[in-house]
């Protein structure tokens, strides 16, 4: 697979979260930022300035490049330790708010774990994620439900992207009200049809007054 057509590893957690703003941003190519989107952007400028680190027998790669052609992604992990000798990569990604019920950060980390697993050639058993609102490090198992999400879920995005398909808006107040893409999205104007279009409708489903006249017993 070519480097162009590589997916970014970030769809995957886009599309776990919502499978239209993981079309709007990866199809139809629109952005829009808020306060929570430009807090996470600036916790990871913070550690996405490049260099490495040596502490003990853990080496710290901070912005290491990624890619996996057999699963078509790419990007920039925030951190990978290198522990002992041989180097195992333990991935380590960070994230603004607290833990989440979803499992989507999980995926993401997950897939970085793939793709360091292809470039390194050694199975990685876990990761962590690193919440800047707790300020502390969730470890992370790698194992085979995880795995098998994170393959399903990066093969629905490049179907999503091979197809061109942005799915419709269902509205989660709680998910949309988070989301900085609410207003390009509009999920209550494009998910509850306005009164007009209701009234348009009927009109149009119900028999004029002939058809009615025929419908009617004798």
């Amino acid at each position: 697979m070519d480097a162009d057509d590589l997916l970014p590893l970030s769809a995957l957690q886009h599309h776990l979260f919502c499978p239209r703003q993981c079309a709007l941003i990866h199809v139809e190519r629109q952005w829009q930022e808020n306060r929570l989107t430009a807090e996470g952007r600036l916790l990871h400028e913070s550690v996405d300035a490049g260099g490495r680190a040596m502490r003990g027998a853990v080496r710290t790669v901070r912005s290491m490049p990624l890619r996996s052609h057999r699963l078509g992604l790419a990007g920039v992990a925030d951190v990978v330790e290198l522990h002992g000798v041989e180097r195992r990569p333990f991935p380590v990604e960070y994230k603004r708010g607290r833990p989440k019920a979803h499992r989507a950060d999980e995926v993401q980390l997950c897939a970085q774990a793939f793709c360091l697993e292809e470039m390194f050639g050694t199975a990685i058993a876990e990761g962590a994620l690193f919440y800047g609102e707790t300020r502390r490090r969730v470890a992370v198992a790698l194992d085979a439900t995880l795995r098998d999400l994170t393959e399903r879920t990066a093969a629905a995005v490049r179907e999503m992207v091979r197809t061109g398909t942005t799915p419709p808006p269902v509205y989660e107040a709680r998910k949309c009200q988070s989301c900085s893409m609410l207003d390009l999205c509009r999920p209550r104007r494009l998910s509850h049809p306005p009164a007009v279009a209701l009234w348009l409708t009927r009109q149009l489903n119900e028999p004029d007054d002939d058809e009615a006249a025929d419908t009617r017993p004798p």
